[in-house]
């Protein structure tokens, strides 16, 4: 029986914990050496201990190994994929090939998600990936719904989409926070520390923020306004998508844990009575409520007519 699975990223062991209790069916933790924009850091031996206590919740855990790799990682890159699989984590998140030809080797039977950020656009694309090994495609939030809808009916994999929170939408290996830091002689103040009060503002748009986030990873320039597809997260079920993320990068737990139980009673009135399902205004007023003023809750790309 089709049942859309919730999934949300966490930092640490606390959220992970309150985002289970929330509603989230499954977590994305990762390691920040191996994985882009996490909202926190786990070793392999918390790692260990999270698989154990999400499976004792009833959630899987999928293991963030998306990074961009160079050549420094390759060598510790099959142990690290082992002993992701000896902890028990249900499924590797991955765009480099790299990761998924080591996987092969190091975690024979492990789960692999491709996720190849906004070139992740056609289904075939995608069903080659399926050929060698990746059993989930995560969509590019560049994709409209009719396009995304079209990808599920055409695809051989598991489709994830991205229907809360904030998105990226520039990526530099190059630490600009940091190395901006340094020329200023702002050097005590670190990178980690000005992300989160950091923007960009454009000279012709000077009501719009687009926060700059820096990790192990380079820097990374977000989006000015977060995704809501609550009210039509429907159409998404009627297509029988089978992965709802909410991205909780740069937002507290007790937001990120308002939105996951709104999205969760929005599921399972649906899947109680597809028919007779109705939205009820409060669950959206309870994220209204939480909300950042100063950032405009949107469909995304899902109701525009271009790819980008």
């Amino acid at each position: 029986m089709y049942k859309p699975e919730l999934l949300a990223a966490a930092g640490s062991m606390e959220q992970l914990k309150a985002y289970i209790t929330a509603g989230a069916d499954a977590v994305q933790i990762g390691e920040a050496k191996y994985g882009v924009r996490l909202p926190g850091s786990f070793s392999p031996e918390d790692m260990k201990a999270a698989v154990t206590e999400a499976h004792k919740l009833g959630a899987k855990v999928y293991a963030a190994v998306n990074a961009i790799l160079d050549n420094s990682l390759l060598a510790e890159l099959p142990g690290y994929l082992q002993t992701l699989q000896e902890a028990g984590v249900d499924a590797v998140v991955f765009g480099d090939p790299a990761v998924l030809m080591s996987a092969r080797k190091a975690a024979p039977g492990m789960k692999l998600h491709w996720n190849a950020e906004m070139t992740s656009t056609n289904y075939a694309t995608a069903n080659y990936w399926g050929s060698k090994g990746a059993v989930r495609a995560v969509l590019a939030r560049e994709l409209n719904m009719d396009q995304v809808l079209e990808f599920k009916q055409k695809s051989e994999l598991q489709v994830e989409v991205q229907v809360h929170g904030i998105t990226n939408i520039y990526h530099s290996k190059r630490n600009l926070v940091q190395s901006y830091l340094t020329h200023t002689g702002k050097e005590g103040f670190s990178a980690a520390e000005a992300d989160r009060g950091m923007y960009l503002i454009e000279k012709e748009r000077q009501d719009e923020r687009y926060p700059v986030y820096e990790d192990e990873n380079g820097t990374h320039i977000m989006s000015s306004e977060d995704i809501c597809m609550l009210e039509n997260l429907h159409e998404l079920m009627e297509g029988r998508i089978d992965s709802f993320k909410i991205e909780t990068l740069l937002k507290s737990e007790h937001y990120n844990t308002v939105v996951i139980q709104s999205y969760r009673k929005v599921i399972d009135a649906y899947m109680a009575d597809p028919q007779g399902y109705d939205f009820n205004d409060e669950w959206l007023d309870a994220i209204r409520a939480v909300q950042d003023p100063d950032r405009e809750l949107s469909y995304g790309f899902f109701y525009k007519e271009q790819v980008y």
